[in-house]
């Protein structure tokens, strides 16, 4: 019982704290400090010859540097060691803020396209300052399944696999992905192996992701429909979130888009186009947290199925 303290407690709470609080403005953030290490070390390595290799050791060694660190400040920790890992785990889910960002697309986009363009702009990768309506509103529905995958589901299965010190680890991964895993000139030889290692990180997550959200809206046959357009995505994994919403809503993802002012024919994610409206959003959230409470249940049953037949 006290080692289920130890894990479901710091489990449920950190998940409580984020679903109130977000991430509150004006608290220092690991991912903060993780961009500043790497940032560091990309100006130190990423020049002269062998620049794959220098970027894998500098991925490699920040992902084990923070894994290590955290596993062993927990166990010095002791009994302590509850608390911290309670913060680790709110700093490292963004289940309301993601759920906030995206609403307030919705609602900037309904004042005027500019406003939802700025909006939308701080959660997406693609040029905004072209995008219609609906195309605003379709980039922020994409991220909501794209980021429920990689800002919570992923987190959680770590936390199951690794505990604590895994999921701030996938933390880590997930930073130096968004911040050198770019095909650009700077960073595609560099940044290959963080991105790299950012796929292997989310490729059962992803599609965990998907089954489920699928599990949640009761709409099974959204299996048949994953299974076909999961792979019609750049991202070998963020096509099954997004496909598993597209079925969900009746909708289509994907498609061309400007990236620093270049085009890329990212396929298409269903065939059937949509006019979204604040239904779809509403219907989308709700699938989000629906989802996002099942994924709880299942690494709290888990954890507590484990300590009850190994740690008696």
């Amino acid at each position: 019982m006290e080692r289920a303290i130890y894990i479901v407690v710091p489990l449920i709470a950190g998940w409580l704290l984020d679903r109130v609080f977000g991430d509150p403005a004006g608290l220092p953030h690991p991912v903060v400090w993780f961009g500043k290490l790497i940032s560091s070390g990309e100006k130190t390595l990423n020049k002269g010859a062998h620049l794959v290799l220098k970027g894998a050791i500098l991925a490699i060694s920040l992902v084990l540097l923070t894994f290590f660190f955290t596993y062993c400040l927990l166990s010095l920790l002791g009994r302590f060691s509850i608390v911290l890992s309670t913060i680790i785990i709110f700093f490292s889910l963004s289940g309301k803020t993601l759920v906030d960002e995206v609403k307030a697309v919705f609602v900037s986009t309904s004042k005027s396209v500019e406003k939802g363009r700025a909006q939308v702009a701080r959660i997406v990768g693609r040029d905004t300052s072209n995008l219609s309506e609906q195309q605003i509103r379709k980039a922020a529905l994409e991220t909501l399944a794209e980021n429920l995958s990689d800002g919570v589901i992923a987190p959680l299965f770590w936390y199951l696999i690794l505990g604590a010190s895994g999921m701030i680890a996938y933390k880590m991964v997930n930073t130096l992905d968004s911040m050198i895993g770019y095909k650009t000139k700077r960073y595609i030889l560099f940044g290959r192996f963080a991105a790299k290692m950012d796929d292997v990180a989310n490729y059962i997550p992803a599609r965990l992701t998907a089954l489920l959200m699928i599990i949640v809206s009761g709409n099974f046959k959204a299996l048949l429909f994953v299974k076909k357009y999961g792979h019609c995505h750049t991202s070998p994994n963020s096509g099954y979130p997004e496909s598993a919403l597209a079925a969900i809503l009746s909708c289509r993802f994907g498609g061309p888009n400007y990236y620093s002012g270049e085009l890329v024919n990212k396929p298409y994610i269903g065939e059937s186009e949509k006019i979204f409206d604040d239904r779809d959003l509403f219907k989308a959230i709700s699938i989000n947290r629906r989802a996002e409470v099942l994924m709880i249940l299942i690494v709290a049953v888990i954890h507590l199925i484990l300590i009850k037949n190994y740690y008696v």
